[in-house]
């Protein structure tokens, strides 16, 4: 086990290891002005980092339920929060106080690992069918069969309808099934398996933590160097960091990705800014992914799948494209699952609901215009100040390179713009975080 570990923890440190690389391989600054930059964040403290708009870090209870999660998470137009275990409210140790971090990422998880399992329930045709017994199928189960009566639901437990996969349905290879194929079998009955019935109505993030551990905890002391969080934002893939005061049991701020290249933004004018930032996109190794490496999503394929490629692919967004030529049309971002979840009434009918039926259906829900937002998208001879500009200004987390055919040839995201400005110094985090970072990686 002990062993199993070890080779999980160095396989995802080496998947780091390996992008960072790649990015350092493709810069064009030179060593000595990435050294200078480096050794400059190195030397500011993470407390002299701006707080979070609000004053108050934004949290959310363990027990709260999925759904009104999502309306915290979409409310305070965040894309991730801290949570908090309740029943740890007297202790003065954070480690005790938190469990993790609840994201979009890890509800599109839940969302369609539960659509999997009604569709498999559902393929079966009868609880008997499958060679188990109606009282175990799982409220799932239950309701996918037909079984809606309170008798068929009361007493069941997700566990029950797992069981009743492993033990009949999961024989028959139904659980291979894609999510855009549940979505045709299931239509509205989807939402009211995952809205409406138990034990999905109840499911807390306390469960969703649990299973999808994607964003892992990661804090940071005020008196770390900020070229940590830059490296852990950059390098180590995370979105967010916590930052915590020893012998303090509360967060006391939640660097993002975005928090952070807004600030570099705002050291426009200084000459170690401007060094870089007005120099071309193209001339600094940008977009770092090359074009056959970029995922896309045509927009005649159903939503769901879309929302499966980012999770498959472990990506915050995509973009929308048509024909052999890929000529971008739009852009999904991860947090587009709310509307899923919020906003029901609008996707009954999964039957023919395509990218682009789903983007229309939440233009004409919106109060502005109404029409499909564009997507973000730069030129190769874009200025990195301009990419930086845009990212900020629009709140959007990528922006996406273009050919003068319109065509998608490039992203480049936030992470990105990080990776452009700090390099990882040798035993950087073997002196200031390694068995940290090596632990939670590992969970």
């Amino acid at each position: 086990m002990a062993q199993a570990q070890e080779l999980k923890t160095s396989t995802t440190l080496s998947k780091c290891d390996s992008y960072f690389d790649t990015i350092q391989s493709r810069k064009k600054l030179p060593l000595s002005l990435q050294e200078t930059l480096t050794d400059a964040f190195a030397k500011i403290p993470v407390s002299s980092f701006p707080a979070v708009p609000s004053g108050k870090v934004i949290e959310i209870l363990a027990d709260t339920p999925v759904g009104e999660a999502v309306k915290i998470l979409s409310e305070s137009n965040i894309l991730a929060a801290p949570v908090k275990d309740p029943d740890a409210a007297t202790s003065s140790d954070w480690r005790s106080r938190y469990l993790g971090i609840i994201d979009y990422s890890a509800i599109i998880l839940w969302v369609l690992e539960s659509a999997e399992l009604a569709a498999a329930a559902l393929s079966a045709g009868t609880a008997t069918a499958a060679g188990v017994g109606a009282g175990t199928v799982g409220a799932l189960g239950a309701v996918a069969l037909g079984a809606t009566g309170p008798a068929a639901i009361a007493g069941l437990t997700a566990a029950a309808a797992g069981a009743a996969v492993v033990g009949g349905l999961a024989a028959d290879k139904m659980m291979a099934q894609d999510a855009p194929q549940v979505a045709d079998n299931l239509g509205k009955d989807f939402y009211k398996v995952i809205l409406e019935e138990e034990p999905f109505k109840s499911t807390t993030v306390r469960s969703i933590l649990k299973s999808y551990r994607w964003a892992p905890f990661v804090p940071v002391a005020r008196k770390s160097a900020m070229l940590t969080v830059m490296l852990l934002l950059s390098k180590y893939r995370l979105r967010n960091v916590p930052v915590i005061e020893p012998g303090k049991p509360d967060i006391v701020n939640f660097i993002t990705q975005s928090a952070v290249v807004q600030g570099l933004e705002g050291c426009k004018g200084r000459d170690w800014f401007d060094s870089i930032t007005e120099r071309r996109i193209s001339d600094l190794g940008l977009p770092f992914m090359s074009t056959d490496e970029v995922i896309s999503i045509q927009s005649s394929e159903l939503i769901l799948e879309a929302f499966k490629q980012m999770r498959d692919n472990q990506i915050g967004g995509l973009p929308v494209v048509e024909g052999q030529k890929k000529k971008i049309v739009g852009n999904l971002s991860i947090r587009d699952v709310r509307y899923l979840l919020l906003r029901p009434e609008l996707f009954t009918n999964f039957r023919k609901l395509t990218v682009m039926d789903f983007m229309n259906k939440i233009a004409s829900a919106s109060r502005e215009t109404g029409k499909v937002t564009q997507p973000i998208t730069c030129k190769p001879d874009s200025t990195l100040h301009d990419v930086i500009h845009t990212l900020t200004s629009q709140s959007i987390h990528r922006i996406y390179v273009e050919d003068g055919q319109e065509e998608v040839v490039g992203v480049i995201t936030l992470r990105d713009v990080i990776s452009c400005f700090v390099t990882e110094p040798p035993y950087h985090f073997d002196d200031y975080y390694g068995l940290a970072v090596k632990t939670i990686l590992n969970e």
